[in-house]
């Protein structure tokens, strides 16, 4: 159990370190070529006569119908290919020597992570703010973000940056290390491979609201138990660096289930909760006016501060979920 610790954490210090570099091979690339690749066959699939005909009994559009059979196949392949790849690669490295397996399966581990490249992009739209320049932060956070950023002030562009710090804190973080600590890197290159797949297919959109339903389904469920243990981590965080954590859980059980995301809304109200800020409210997108629910109690005006505090909460709770669950995982062995 000790090395598998070993492993984890050895992969957070390696993201923290030097997150991504462009020069390295990336999976997520990867994974993206093969989504983009297995559209046009898995619609041809759809529109043939093997799945016209499985989705005439499901009722409803047989067409609709098909294209959801059809994408079930994005996270059979891609989830599955995944794990089997990441496995074979342990596997061969394991027979040249066990400590190439060990540093292949940080080093792959170390690539789902986005603790660096989160805290990255959140402090450079927070230095942008801090030097008055509007128009840059604004570019900044489109980088991170879907909404219309091109009219924002310093309030909107701040909720911006704390509400995506806040929510991938579980996307970038905390699931790939939960994924990692229990079935190490071929789950958590798994994880990733379902993420990656909700966020180019699983919108909600005419495009892929029935060939991406499987793949947002199933990053749904794997977030779900990751979600809920990020609140107990932001709140560990809020006390280390002396916020308010006792106001979190709190603001979580009022406002998490208001969220349209069946898991964003934990992470996003426990932030909101340890600044004592309110999140939500009113987006555009391609100048189209969204209203999300508010989360968290406005006790003080956004302003780039909290995008500073929101990255701090986001290294502490990540440093924090792997001390905790490596101290459990080593109490359990001893028992």
């Amino acid at each position: 159990m000790s090395v598998e610790i070993a492993i984890v954490a050895s992969a957070l210090v390696i993201d923290l370190a030097i997150g991504d570099p462009r020069a390295l091979p990336h999976p997520v690339v990867g994974m993206g070529h093969i989504i983009s690749k297995l559209e046009r066959p898995l619609r041809a699939a759809a529109a043939g006569p093997l799945l016209q005909r499985l989705a005439r009994p499901l009722g409803g559009s047989s067409e609709d119908k098909a294209l959801k059979l059809a994408g079930i196949a994005y996270p059979v392949v891609l989830v599955g290919g995944s794990f089997l790849l990441g496995w074979t690669i342990l596997f061969l490295f394991g027979l040249l020597h066990p400590w190439l397996a060990y540093g292949a399966a940080a080093w792959m581990i170390s690539t789902t992570i986005a603790a660096k490249g989160l805290g990255d992009a959140g402090m450079d739209i927070y230095r942008l703010l801090k030097e008055d320049k509007l128009p840059e932060a604004r570019r900044a956070l489109s980088m991170i973000v879907g909404r219309d950023t091109d009219k924002l002030d310093e309030s909107e562009i701040t909720r911006g940056a704390v509400e995506t710090v806040a929510e991938n804190i579980v996307d970038a973080i905390v699931s790939p290390l939960f994924y990692a600590l229990i079935g190490g890197a071929p789950l958590a290159l798994a994880y990733r491979a379902a993420n990656t797949l909700d966020s180019m297919v699983g919108y909600r959109n005419d495009k892929y609201r029935d060939l991406g339903w499987a793949s947002a389904r199933f990053d749904d469920l794997a977030n779900w138990i990751p979600a809920r243990l990020s609140v107990l981590a932001i709140a560990a965080a809020a006390a280390i660096l002396k916020l308010n954590a006792g106001r979190v859980v709190g603001t979580v059980r009022r406002y998490a289930r208001l969220h349209p995301s069946p898991n964003s809304g934990f992470p996003e109200s426990a932030v909101a909760g340890a600044l004592g800020v309110q999140l939500g409210g009113l987006n555009y997108y391609q100048a189209v006016p969204s209203e999300r629910a508010a989360m968290g109690e406005p006790l003080h005006r956004l302003h780039a501060e909290h995008i500073r505090l929101a990255v701090r909460i986001m290294y502490a709770a990540s440093i924090f979920f792997v001390a905790a669950a490596s101290g459990i995982a080593l109490l359990i062995g001893r028992t």
